[in-house]
Parts: structure tokens; C-alpha cells; sequence
């Protein structure tokens, strides 16, 4: 299963911290500068989204959010107001590296980073702390086949 972006929003709220508005080429063009490597980037604001983008009224609860990152109106969706020109970090960003399902096809986890497991079931994070935290396989394909097999074996889903 690639994959695909649900618009829940957790990925940007802290991007913040990365990305830092640099100059204001136009009123819906900027300059970026990644925070970390010193990379700069021209992003504009979709014109489809420069009303969201006006509204700023996100970083009353998220101020460490990109600068570009915007709840939708009247929507439960979140969107990157920027997304035809982020920066090919973003483009690279994958907020899972496996997805992990229960057995009716609801999101039980992730696994995100190298090892870090975001659980929402009790019985993965069991699981994970009992079983998984515990492998130490230094190469990263045989601990992930080995992390798949102990959480496929207790009855959960993995797409990658």
C-alpha cells in the first residue's frame, strides 16, 4: 500500500521549527530557508488557498507550525497552502514508515522514524514493549522483517 495523505494534520504542526519564512518576494511568494541545512526555497501560497493561508488563527494552538500549514474551513482536513512548490523535503515526507491495522482494518499504529512506535491500540503497544523493543538487529531491513513477522503474528495488519 503506498502512501497516501488523509489531510489529519499531524505531520506539520511542529515544522515550524524547520521551516522559517526568509523574505516576502510578493504577497503570495516566498522565501524559505530550512532551519537545519540552510537550504532556501521559493514556495507560493495556490491561489486556491490563499484565503486559509490570510488566516493565521492556527498558531494560537499550534505555534510551532510551518508558516504554510492550514486547518480547511468548516473541515477537519489540514492543508500545506504551499503544496505545488514545497520543498522536496516535503515532497519526501512520509508520516509512517509502516501503518499498522487491526484485525477490522483500523489504524492501530505506526511506526515512524527508525523504531519509534506512535501506537493508539493498548495491545500493539504490549506488544511493541514486550517483543519489539527488546530486538536488537543492528541492519534495518532484518529488524523491520523481524518487527512485521512478531506484530503479523499477533493478528495486525502492516502496510509499508
Amino acid at each position: 500500500m503506498a502512501f497516501e495523505c488523509s489531510q489529519c494534520g499531524e505531520c506539520c504542526g511542529y515544522l515550524g521549527l524547520m521551516w522559517a519564512i526568509e523574505e516576502e518576494l510578493s504577497c503570495y511568494t516566498f522565501l524559505v530557508r530550512n532551519e537545519y541545512t540552510g537550504m532556501r526555497y521559493k514556495v507560493i501560497v495556490a491561489e486556491e488557498h490563499r484565503v486559509l493561508f490570510d488566516d493565521r488563527s492556527v498558531f494560537a494552538s499550534l505555534p510551532k507550525a510551518c508558516p504554510f500549514f492550514r486547518k480547511g474551513k468548516d473541515t477537519d482536513l489540514w492543508y500545506c497552502t504551499v503544496h505545488l512548490t514545497r520543498p522536496d523535503v516535503c515532497r519526501e515526507f512520509r508520516c509512517w514508515r509502516f501503518l499498522i491495522l487491526d484485525q477490522q482494518g483500523r489504524r492501530a499504529g505506526r511506526v515512524m522514524g527508525t523504531r519509534h512506535l506512535h501506537a493508539e491500540d493498548l495491545e500493539l503497544q504490549r506488544i511493541w514493549d514486550e517483543k519489539v523493543r527488546v530486538l536488537i538487529k543492528p541492519d534495518d531491513t532484518v529488524w523491520d522483517e523481524k518487527m512485521c513477522e512478531i506484530i503479523r503474528s499477533a493478528g495486525f495488519i502492516i502496510r509499508d
